[in-house]
């Protein structure tokens, strides 16, 4: 027997056997579930039965010799490959399957070919050996590549333009050959069935695996996948570790993977600032007069007294009443217009008048029989809102780390539409709910330290706070946040995010042409001129903490 094939017969899977001692043969035989079995000896043969049921299956001889053709090695991933881009060869468990063309393989790998840094080949045989095919490739990739014993054969195809590495994987599975790599990365070509068969009969070692830094449980996914079909790998969450299960010749060269991925990595500080300046400018100015008579005039800008509710005053107290003082005025409503006069009853601006004005001056003056009564409003605002939010943040790399300063604010909110639950009266009653919407400083990093100790960085940057609605609708939230990604050196501030928002409002009203007259026109109506500016600015600024504390032994 050379190799059993592979194929399930009464419960047996599979069937191994090696020279365990000068005189002892060890057999190995894989069952597909727990069954009795039964071994009798004989003159010169060994029967082994292996339960009781009676299913029927496929022939087969220990004279037939099986073909087995294992999947070739890809080339490995970037991560993977040593220095220069070049690809370090693994060796995986064997499959049984038909050789793959060269052709057929590099369609398969069409993907691999297209992320591979390896340098690329373009060479055509004809009928050449493939110890010739085997010395071009390491002559082309620097490698040192040895044949293995009684490995023979033409090679007749054409590559064009594909990386080396994958070429020759291509090459070597069109002829039934693998790729091991010896110690000191010597790549060795041999026959997959013989690399088959070394790998089924290599005894299994188990070993326990100390993980520092990672978690066990995350780097199971990596190491199982450079296992062979015999291996395993099992994570331990209580002390952390890894329980690896794997062929003797190989336990050490993955246990060696996971020291690779167990790597301290260093700690990034990070520093944020976020400013925001809100700025409203207030001018304002209006001003209001009247010019009227004793019998006629405009009453909404001066209350004028009602001659027609005089009353006897006595002014000197000497007991006769000496003058006729009006106990009431005319109401604002009231015009007081005289239809036989000819003089210029009012002049008015418009009727707007400044909110609560910083300056109100009044002026009244009498030119000849009239009467001018002069209101001048005045207001300059200046709000400023000088906002600055530092927050620091350290965390590992590659793991996101969030900080968040600020209020849960409760939020009212009132349903018209409940349906009263009580008292049959048939009429809802508005219902009450209250939520909370988080508000303030939130930074929310990712870093990345590179080779070069620059540092990779997907940041989100927020600030916000609440306000009254100028509406009865509650609140309204204000927000200013950034996200982005940014690569910096060690100690670099950047700039993330940089907003400035001006808004200009101007309101004029007054007597039409009058108000637009240069200069004088301010006399004739009311300005106000409002600007709002808004500034935001976000500086973020990290720093690589080393800690050159050696960790403890594996």
């Amino acid at each position: 027997m050379a190799l059993y094939d592979g194929q399930n017969r009464g419960g047996v899977r599979n069937v191994r056997y090696a020279q365990f001692k000068p005189d002892v043969v060890r057999v190995v035989i894989d069952l597909d579930a727990l069954k009795d079995y039964q071994v009798d000896r004989a003159a010169g043969q060994v029967r082994v039965r292996i339960g009781s049921d009676r299913t029927a299956f496929a022939a087969w001889s220990s004279n037939t010799v099986a073909v087995a053709t294992p999947t070739p090695v890809p080339p490995r991933r970037a991560a993977e490959r040593g220095s220069g881009g070049e690809a370090a060869a693994r060796v995986t468990t064997p499959t049984l399957s038909q050789p793959m063309s060269i052709e057929d393989y590099l369609a398969a790998h069409r993907a691999e070919a297209a992320q591979s840094q390896a340098a690329r080949i373009t060479v055509q045989w004809d009928n050449a050996s493939i110890e010739d095919v085997v010395a071009g490739f390491a002559a082309f990739s620097g490698r040192t590549i040895i044949l293995g014993k009684d490995i023979k054969g033409n090679v007749t195809a054409e590559v064009k333009n594909q990386p080396w590495d994958l070429a020759m994987y291509a090459v070597l599975e069109s002829q039934g050959l693998a790729v091991k790599t010896l110690p000191g990365g010597i790549l060795n070509v041999v026959s997959q069935i013989e690399l088959a068969r070394a790998d089924s009969t290599v005894p299994i070692t188990t070993r326990l695996v100390r993980v520092n830094y990672a978690k066990a449980t995350s780097l199971v996914p990596s190491v199982v996948s450079i296992l062979s079909k015999r291996g395993n790998a099992v994570a331990d969450s209580t002390s952390n570790s890894l329980v690896i299960t794997e062929v003797t010749s190989r336990i050490d060269e993955v246990v060696e993977f996971v020291k690779g991925l167990d790597q301290r990595t260093p700690q990034v500080s990070i520093q944020a600032k976020i400013i925001f300046v809100d700025r409203t400018d207030v001018e304002e100015l209006g001003v209001k007069y009247d010019l009227g008579s004793t019998t006629q005039f405009f009453n909404k800008l001066v209350q004028r007294p009602d001659p027609r509710s005089a009353q006897p005053v006595d002014t000197d107290l000497d007991g006769v009443p000496d003058a006729l003082v009006p106990t009431k005025n005319f109401l604002p409503t009231e015009n007081i217009v005289s239809l036989g006069g000819n003089s210029l009853s009012a002049l008015g601006n418009a009727s707007q008048e400044v909110i609560n004005p910083a300056l109100d001056l009044i002026f009244s003056t009498a030119i000849g029989n009239f009467d001018l009564t002069a209101f001048v409003q005045a207001l300059q605002r200046v709000e400023l809102a000088d906002i600055q939010a530092e927050p620091t943040i350290t965390t590992l790399d590659n793991r996101q780390a969030e900080i968040l300063v600020g209020d849960r604010v409760p939020i009212r909110v009132i349903d018209v539409s409940a349906v009263n639950t009580g008292g049959g009266t048939g009429q809802a009653v508005p219902r009450a709910t209250v939520s909370f919407q988080q508000t303030g400083i939130n930074l929310r990093v990712t870093p990345h330290v590179t080779g070069t100790r620059q540092i990779l960085m997907e940041v989100h940057a927020e600030r916000s706070n609440i306000r009254p609605a100028a509406v009865d609708v509650g609140f309204t939230f204000q927000t200013q946040q950034a996200d982005n990604q940014i690569l910096v050196s060690d100690g670099e501030t950047a700039v993330i995010g940089g907003l400035t928002v001006t808004e200009v409002t101007v309101t004029k009203s007054g007597i039409p042409f009058l108000v637009d007259l240069p200069i004088l026109g301010k006399l004739f109506g009311f300005t106000s001129q409002q600007e709002n500016r808004r500034d935001l600015l976000i500086l973020i600024t990290p720093h690589i903490i080393d800690d050159l504390v050696a960790p403890s032994g594996q």
